[in-house]
């Protein structure tokens, strides 16, 4: 126990509760949260803004007297930096900020003692001598309203007091930054700190700068404050390579550096730190080899392409660029993207502090159809470009799945190329020379129909991240709609989705993807693809559905086919003009896979015709562009386009349908009379 130093009562501290108000406290700590509230402190201004006032209260500890506490406007207080003031610690706030109010006692002889709060040794303790002079030198100008003044006058003798003298600037040591890194900061919150990458983006807000800092470790905010609205360092910008010294804080939950210096590093220094942020980054970015999910001879000759895309996404969570994958609206694109999201959100979620950076940073986007087109790309393009302007966002990497494998996406592949965007294709078709070009990374195999873009993907995404490893094992055989090899039958079987629970997926997914098919539906697909194995009850509804729906549709297509004989076989024609419920589930592609599986056995194809396209279906044997090419010649006016023909979608005009629909069948090897 100790004494107060007012009225000597015994108490904890050096002054009781009673008391407290009547001292002063010079503070000696390095933290917002070591002070304490209601107290009085001595401080020094720091800057101005329209709203108030910074005090530093302490070394790197700064508060705001809102300009609320002030008789004055701020524009009329006679103060400059530098000049002390005395203050009340109303509140500390858990993100840092420290509320002041305004003490009508400008002087420290207005208080009835001093302590020093010093939290590094825990304790408060006297003060040495010193004069009034030199504790008071400094002092702010009258601003005290006028019956402040009185009263104050009221408790003093009448004589006016002599002008204070000036106070010689205060010889302290100033504290040496410490040279670290992003990765760092986590345990360096209240230390002055110096970084040096690159600047990847500068935000105007109606108080601080903020900056994003890059280096070979992360991203950190790095707010700088010239005053209020106005932009820091407006020669500095993004792209420069620079040294930063700040102090760290934590504010809302997010680590900011509080920027003290921040300089444009040239020449040899800049080269230094750029070379060594890229040589850190191509270390952290490429994968470890990971051993393949399964034995599968199509996989294991594409490892080199699998790292390369896992490398291409893992380099863009560590910069900081956003990832959007484009994928088919079907079952097989679904799971394929599920399985990278899957992967990647978690690798998001250590690399930014944002609780919601899982969706600024990681987007899917669904492609209707086999072709990523110039819609879809201008779509991307402006998305993109609002991104940058509104929120400073880099520029996507953006990942093709069950998509964009054709020459006809080149044009769109283009397109992103304009605006520097990174474009990695994950296709289970082979994709031409010009495909291959048009992209950074193409994981693609040499032959058709020996695999699903799920089992591809799967594996990209093991090698991303292969903490999730055992979470992806049944996605490869949700993918495959009949002939489930038995690699991945197994997979799924110890994951614990029997043969049952994976068809259930299949169905489930496929059905949902119909349905608003321009949207992600993370939640739902996550609910779907990732539920625990013991509970299947929302893919097995959704499955019901799905086979009632599929069953009605067949049903009523297999009434109306007609059959052709041919060479090869028999070729069955369906006109779903007219006999399918056009827009509802199921969608002409999947009813007519369904009707191919039930009849492959005994014929050569299918053919679906529509107002102004048509859908083939057929073994590998059947080269869809090939036949249009035939048919081309059959019907010139028809203007036939094999537009999306690795889908087996063929275009036309509505005008010369039934000339399109016989030139088809000719070339196609059926023989029509008249």
């Amino acid at each position: 126990m100790s004494t107060c130093i007012i009225c000597g009562a015994s108490t904890d501290g050096r002054v009781c509760d009673l008391h407290e108000e009547d001292v002063v406290f010079e503070f000696e700590g390095t933290k917002p949260d070591q002070l304490s509230p209601n107290r009085y402190y001595r401080g020094t201004v720091d800057g101005f803004a329209e709203f108030g006032i910074f005090i530093d209260i302490g070394d790197h500890v700064t508060g705001l007297l809102h300009k609320s506490e002030l008789d004055k406007r701020i524009d009329s207080i006679d103060l400059e930096p530098g000049d002390t003031v005395y203050v009340k610690v109303k509140s500390v706030r858990d993100n840092g900020n420290i509320d002041l109010g305004w003490s009508i006692r400008q002087k420290k002889s207005r208080f009835r003692g001093a302590l020093i709060d010093d939290p590094s040794a825990d304790e408060e303790r006297l003060p040495e001598e010193a004069t009034d002079d030199e504790e008071d030198a400094g002092a702010i100008r009258q601003t005290a309203s006028t019956s402040s003044t009185q009263a104050e006058t009221a408790e003093t003798t009448d004589e006016p007091e002599p002008a204070p003298e000036p106070e010689p600037p205060a010889e302290t040591t100033p504290r040496e930054p410490l040279s670290t890194t992003v990765s760092e900061l986590d345990d360096q919150v209240g230390e002055l700190v110096r970084l040096e990458g690159e600047l990847t983006s500068a935000h105007q807000t109606s108080g601080p700068t903020v900056f994003e800092l890059r280096d070979e470790t992360g991203t950190v905010e790095c707010a700088a404050f010239e005053e209020a609205g106005v932009r820091a360092y407006p020669e500095i910008g993004e792209g420069d390579i620079v040294r930063l010294e700040g102090e760290v804080e934590r504010r809302r939950g997010e680590l900011q550096v509080e920027t003290e210096a921040l300089v444009v590093l040239e020449d040899d220094q800049a080269e230094a730190v750029t070379e060594r942020m890229a040589t850190a980054l191509r270390n952290r970015a490429r994968p470890d080899e990971v051993e393949p999910i399964a034995a599968d001879d199509v996989v294991e000759g594409l490892t080199t392409e699998l790292r390369d895309a896992a490398t291409a996404i893992r380099r863009a969570v560590i910069e900081g660029r956003p990832i959007v994958v484009r994928h088919g609206a079907t079952a097989d694109g679904y799971a394929s993207s599920a399985a990278l999201e899957r992967a990647t959100l978690p690798l998001i979620r250590d690399q930014h502090q944002d609780p919601d950076a899982e969706y600024h940073y990681f987007e899917r986007r669904p492609v209707e159809g086999s072709v990523y087109d110039m819609n879809d790309a201008t779509r991307d393009v402006t998305m993109m470009l609002s991104a940058k302007d509104r929120h400073n966002e880099q520029v996507p990497l953006f990942v093709f799945v069950a998509v964009g494998g054709s020459a006809e996406s080149v044009d769109g592949y283009d397109l992103l190329d304009v605006y520097g965007a990174r474009r990695v294709l994950i296709d289970d078709q082979p994709v031409a020379a010009d495909v291959t070009a048009a992209v950074d990374v193409a994981v693609a195999p040499a032959t058709a129909g020996e695999t699903t873009t799920t089992v591809l993907a799967t594996t990209v995404a093991a090698h991303v991240n292969e903490a999730v490893r055992d979470e992806l094992l049944h996605l490869p055989a949700v993918s495959f709609w009949d002939d489930v090899p038995a690699i991945y039958e197994q997979l799924a079987t110890d994951a614990g989705y029997d043969q049952s629970a994976v068809r259930a997926l299949r169905e489930a997914v496929a059905l949902e993807a119909h349905y608003q098919s321009y949207q992600d539906k993370r939640e739902l697909i996550i609910d779907l693809l990732f539920a625990d194995e013991s509970d299947v009850g929302l893919a097995e509804h959704i499955s019901e559905q799905f086979q009632k729906r599929v069953e009605t549709a067949t049903e009523t297509a297999e009434a109306h086919l007609e059959e052709h004989e041919t060479d090869a076989g028999k070729v069955l024609v369906l006109d779903t003009a007219s006999y399918t419920h056009r827009f509802e589930f199921p969608p002409t592609e999947l009813l007519l896979d369904e009707l191919y599986r039930r009849h492959s056995e005994d014929v050569a194809a299918i053919v679906g015709v529509d107002e102004d396209e048509a859908y083939i279906r057929g073994d590998e044997s059947i080269d869809v562009t090939a036949i249009v090419e035939t048919a081309r010649n059959a019907a010139p006016k028809a203007a036939l386009d094999s537009r999306g023909a690795r889908s087996g979608r063929i275009e036309f005009l509505a005008g010369e349908r039934i000339q399109a629909q016989s030139a088809l069948l000719s070339a196609l090897g059926v023989e029509l009379s008249g």
